[in-house]
């Protein structure tokens, strides 16, 4: 059985990073054929097509950190959807501060009429949601 380790030392291989970067970047191209097709298939393929591609390439990533701070609730919602842990060390930063008192970050007061108008990522993560909707759980 592969260790964590070993699949890390695999997925660093160059041949293999450039691969997981060429298939996202195709899933990215396919993603508005596939969004055509009736249902919602096309924003699972650009969310997964996004993922490989940040996860390989360094320049995507620094256009991903500039992308959230010139659209910082636009940047919640991606994390939010990528699931990513840090997201949720920040929102618990940011709940925190809120409950305190404190005033908003320069991240948060920087939003616009626009941003104020759109909704905020929800609370929990997907998975949490689906957790409190099985039977015996104490939320039911």
């Amino acid at each position: 059985m592969i260790d964590r380790s070993q699949w890390k030392r695999w997925l660093n291989h160059p041949i293999v990073n450039w691969t997981i970067f060429v298939l996202g970047v195709i899933l990215l191209l396919l993603a508005p054929v596939v969004g055509a097709l009736p249902g919602p298939g096309g924003i699972f393929v650009l969310a997964l097509g996004l993922a490989m591609v940040l996860r390989t390439s360094g320049w995507a990533r620094r256009r991903y950190v500039a992308f959230k701070k010139w659209q910082p609730k636009a940047g919640r919602w991606t994390d939010w959807g990528m699931r990513r842990r840090s997201a949720l060390r920040r929102e618990a930063i940011r709940k925190e501060r809120k409950e305190l008192g404190c005033p908003p970050s320069a991240d948060e007061a920087d939003e616009g009429k626009m941003a104020a108008m759109v909704p905020g990522p929800p609370d929990r993560l997907p998975e949490d949601l689906l957790k409190s909707r099985e039977p015996g759980h104490p939320g039911n």
